[in-house]
């Protein structure tokens, strides 16, 4: 973690540590996501912030991430890659769970990541020219629905499309869920699955991988139920819509049969919104 509060302020791994050798200061840092306090690493390497180790011993999460990282870092070097672990990038602003190519980075994300701390790590990658993959654990796998927390990990490339790939250290697997399309009014998700070994077969199977992609079925009257429960209930969303309505003077059975019909990218509002935010 390369950012942290102090007294309720965001500052950065790399000037704390710049601080605390000119002035021997000695200050307390606390998780943005969980407010829990954290500690200033520095070394040689890099700066970075890090949880107490009683509560890094008690994570289930922490032991996730270690098995996934070495788990992958084993399989990449076995596949040739010259990859290297918890390597210091950026002025040690930044700090590469592998470092498999000077261009490629994979981040395998446990724990809670805030959206500010995820476009910080993301941004410096970004800078640096480095294409940083995300691999998630079991506290983000997509589901049913789709969750705002999980939005910053969906990559995007021509032949899986929208994108989200999973670890599962246990079974020493890499699960893969593309072509992920959103229902057209709901957050319900449609996604294929293929899975692949931890393993240098499994990692070149997954670089080659190109399938067939499938055109999901919708019922479009259900999409307008839902939309109708909405508005009934008079919930976040059916209140942003009716609204809406109200100030086109329209009504449900005045919007165009695609609002019902066609999919949706992750990243996109519902169908009708976007209908109405266009007329």
């Amino acid at each position: 973690m390369y950012a942290a509060l102090l007294n309720n302020v965001l500052v950065l791994a790399v000037d704390e540590a710049q601080k605390q050798q000119n002035k021997n200061l000695s200050q307390k840092y606390f998780c943005p996501h969980c407010q829990r306090e954290v500690q200033l690493i520095n070394k040689k390497e890099g700066s970075y912030f890090k949880h107490l180790a009683q509560v890094i011993n008690m994570s289930g999460e922490n032991k996730e991430h270690a098995l996934s990282k070495e788990l992958l870092y084993t399989a990449l070097r076995k596949t040739h890659f010259d990859a290297q672990m918890e390597t210091s990038l950026a002025n040690g602003q930044l700090r590469a769970d592998i470092l498999a190519s000077p261009k490629l980075a994979f981040e395998i994300q446990c724990a809670p990541l805030n959206k500010s701390e995820f476009r910080h790590r993301h941004l410096l990658y970004r800078h640096l020219g480095v294409k940083d993959i995300w691999i998630v654990g079991k506290r983000h796998y997509l589901e049913q629905n789709l969750k705002k927390s999980q939005l910053i990990f969906f990559r995007n490339n021509q032949a899986w499309q929208d994108y989200y790939l999973e670890i599962n250290p246990q079974q020493k697997i890499l699960r893969l869920k593309y072509n992920v399309l959103l229902e057209p009014v709901t957050n319900k998700l449609h996604y294929q699955i293929q899975v692949f070994n931890l393993n240098p077969v499994g990692l070149r199977n997954l670089w080659h991988f190109q399938p067939n992609l499938q055109k999901y079925q919708i019922n479009a009257q259900k999409q307008k139920e839902y939309l109708q429960l909405q508005l009934a209930q008079k919930s976040l969303k059916g209140l942003q819509i009716a609204e809406k309505l109200y100030k086109k003077r329209q009504t449900i059975e005045d919007l165009p049969p695609w609002v019902f019909q066609n999919f949706r990218a992750v990243n996109t509002c519902d169908n009708v919104t976007k209908y109405l935010n266009q007329t």
